[in-house]
């Protein structure tokens, strides 16, 4: 691994040592960008700045976007490229936040391997796209901070490079974690590695991948213009928004869309609570999880016809659906001021022939 160690030692004088004597727990708050102020509440940025330019279209991941099931019976490796991207996006129409992602997007990239696999890491922070540092702790990995304390980088440092196998099987949650990895955790930098066991899993005909966390922003709820990040109210863990991947409703008709599925169709859904501070209460509306694997366990029998499982932050989960009946089935967080006004919903619409055995709507007569 090549490193430029005088930004290395720099690191380390910022108080990133603090990310190995912790190993991913909270350490001293340090922001390369801006230090926060003595006052958590004082402003560092202006509180709305409405001529902020919008880097890109949608911060949302493709919840759709998921690596195929794994097909081979032996140990292979896998080389993955992790670069940090900070960007300003749309939370909802007209309102912009400054995201801090893993490869552009909320959340990161979903990893696949198999357990034994062997996963080669090159990690990046570009210096053309951030002005923080940034490391990554793979909560699926043996070693110093899941791997954050060799992955921790100024921008522009050379990239960092290392291996690790994929000791133990289950859904694990990767993220940032320099000593301010709440800011950063909430402000996008959190994913998902899946290890699957080395009979894989039962076939499933769709798959989809979302994320939860919290926005703590200087504006109100939906109020027009650009929100700075607020220090006091994540220390209060008073959230202005609570979103799964990154926007406030964004997967239902009026914004990205709803996602598609076919009637007859089993559903296996990857869902992951960066947090950092609240649980989830994740539920199907207008469904269950038929078969639940709570907390990412995948060697365990799964729980059997669950309405709701809190996912506790820095946790991930998997959550199987039989879709019977055509319609919208909504995922939300059940603690429904977050669901209906904070933004954690998101629509599967089931499209296909009724089934009045099971459901039946009555007449429009």
């Amino acid at each position: 691994m090549s490193q430029d160690l005088s930004r290395r030692k720099m690191v380390a004088a910022l108080g990133i040592g603090a990310v190995g004597a912790v190993a991913g727990c909270i350490g001293a708050p340090v922001n390369a960008e801006t230090p926060p102020p003595e006052d958590p509440n004082e402003e560092v940025v202006p509180e709305l700045d409405p001529v902020r330019d919008v880097h890109v279209d949608r911060i949302a991941a493709d919840p759709t976007d998921v690596p195929a099931p794994v097909n081979w019976d032996e140990p292979r490796e896998h080389d993955v490229t992790l670069r940090t991207k900070e960007l300003v996006a749309e939370v909802e129409p007209g309102v912009t936040f400054k995201y801090m992602t893993f490869e552009g997007q909320v959340p990161g990239p979903m990893i696949r391997v198999r357990r034994g696999d062997t996963v080669n890491l090159r990690f990046e922070v570009p210096a053309d796209d951030n002005s923080d540092i940034h490391n990554v702790d793979f909560h699926a990995v043996y070693g110093p901070g899941g791997g954050a304390v060799d992955t921790t980088l100024v921008p522009g440092d050379d990239a960092a490079e290392l291996s690790f196998r994929a000791e133990f099987p289950g859904l694990f949650t990767y993220h940032c974690a320099v000593p301010a990895m709440d800011h950063h955790v909430s402000s996008g930098m959190f994913g998902a590695i899946l290890v699957e066991p080395e009979a894989g899993l039962p076939a499933v005909d769709r798959e989809l991948y979302l994320g939860q966390h919290e926005l703590y922003t200087k504006g109100d709820l939906g109020e027009k213009g650009h929100h700075a990040f607020d220090h006091g109210a994540m220390l209060a863990e008073d959230p202005t928004y609570v979103v799964f991947n990154g926007e406030h409703h964004g997967f239902t008709e009026d914004r990205l869309g709803p996602i598609g599925a076919e009637v007859g169709e089993t559903v296996r859904v990857f869902f992951v609570n960066g947090g950092p501070n609240q649980s989830s209460s994740w539920h199907p509306i207008g469904n269950v999880w038929s078969r639940l694997y709570r907390d990412g366990d995948l060697v365990s029998p799964p729980a059997r016809y669950v309405e709701t499982t809190p996912v506790a932050p820095g946790t991930a989960t998997v959550g199987e659906m039989e879709l019977a009946v055509p319609g919208p089935i909504k995922i939300v967080d059940h603690a429904l001021s977050r669901a209906g006004r904070r933004g954690a919903l998101a629509v599967v619409d089931v499209e296909g022939e009724p089934n009045p055995d099971v459901y039946d709507p009555g007449s429009d007569e």
